[in-house]
């Protein structure tokens, strides 16, 4: 059997010049479409402001070209602040990025589709808009959720602040790359655990899809940290990929220290046909912060998993490192199935 080799090749791109990207890069949505392979970043000006980058790729490893301008900045009240951490698939002809919209007050996942990655066109936000007060009272019927749900989604019980409505945080929304019997699958992300949604058409997120799920939230619960590398909270990362043996899901997971938090890029295993069955989890880091510019930066002691490519048998695996630059790593995609059918769920 082949041993398990994570490769770090270094960093891919640092911040520019350019005004929209003069506090950092980081946390990019890849995908291979027309004319090669794309990449979607998130860019940060000063004052926390966030828009989309672009870079075409050249191969996985060597930029070809990149935008002087973002292609995506805000536009819309619940992303005034900015648009984090894209990421992308292709379904059939049409290209979905998933980003988080930051008002100021509120992070909430939403949706756009492209055709070309030049035009793009909103669908809102597609994750619930909740406060925590109807959050608790509706989640208080799953007797066996973590308690970490309360201490992570009180915040005081606040209804409003700076004139907005303040909603439950929900981030970290990535779709599959195909329908699973006919409808969008996507997992999201309410602290600790990482959650999983389904539906025929997005116009079906309604009020009261939200609440019948959140009066049954434990059955959507796909992940939850298990490990003492994860035992803070995990999230969602890459888009999951497809294989003989199951959806694979290549995720983050924050641990607290002495010296602050450390995100770290995990791997797992799901059902092809019912990805809401856990299978297999690697029972320790896939890879974690360890040289200077992960350990150190606008946040440090981060690797932020939010891409990938796969050339044959190898993975490329796009992060964001220490919240200022994006990274890549390789492994090859056998060798890490092989060593997760080693850590089966019984």
């Amino acid at each position: 059997m082949d041993k398990m080799q994570v490769i770090k090749h270094g960093i891919l791109l640092e911040k520019s010049g350019a005004d929209f990207e003069n506090e950092g890069v980081l946390n990019p949505g890849t995908t291979k479409g027309f004319e090669g392979y794309h990449l979607l970043y998130r860019a940060v000006s000063k004052g926390n402001h966030s828009s989309i980058g672009y870079c075409k790729l050249k191969d996985p490893l060597n930029i070809e070209h990149r935008e002087l301008e973002p292609v995506m900045v805000p536009e819309m009240d619940f992303e005034q602040q900015g648009l984090e951490d894209p990421r992308l698939v292709k379904i059939e002809d049409t290209f979905y990025i998933t980003y988080t919209g930051f008002d100021g007050v509120n992070a909430l996942g939403a949706l756009a589709t492209s055709k070309d990655l030049k035009i793009f066109e909103r669908k809102g936000v597609i994750v619930p808009q909740i406060n925590y007060i109807e959050f608790n009272a509706l989640t208080e019927t799953n007797t066996a959720l973590n308690e970490k749900y309360s201490r992570y989604n009180a915040n005081g019980n606040l209804t409003e602040k700076l004139g907005k409505k303040v909603y439950v945080w929900d981030k970290n929304v990535v779709l599959f790359p195909r329908k699973i019997n006919n409808q969008f699958y996507f997992l999201h992300r309410i602290k600790p655990d990482i959650q999983i949604a389904s539906v025929n058409d997005w116009a079906d997120l309604t009020v009261e899809y939200w609440h019948n799920y959140f009066l049954n939230l434990d059955k959507y619960i796909v992940l939850s940290p298990k490990f003492t590398h994860e035992i803070s909270y995990i999230g969602g990362g890459c888009p999951p990929i497809e294989t003989d043996v199951g959806w694979l899901i290549i995720y983050h997971a924050v641990h607290d220290t002495i010296n602050g938090y450390v995100y770290s890029a995990c791997a797992a295993l799901l059902n092809l046909a019912n990805p809401q069955i856990e299978l297999a989890r690697l029972p320790y880091v896939l890879f974690e912060p360890d040289l200077d510019w992960e350990l150190k930066g606008v946040v440090n002691n981060v690797c932020f998993p939010t891409g990938t490519l796969l050339l044959n048998d190898t993975l490329y695996i796009y992060y964001g490192a220490a919240d200022d630059k994006i990274a890549c790593a390789s492994v090859s995609l056998k060798s890490l199935l092989q060593e997760l059918i080693l850590n089966k769920i019984l």
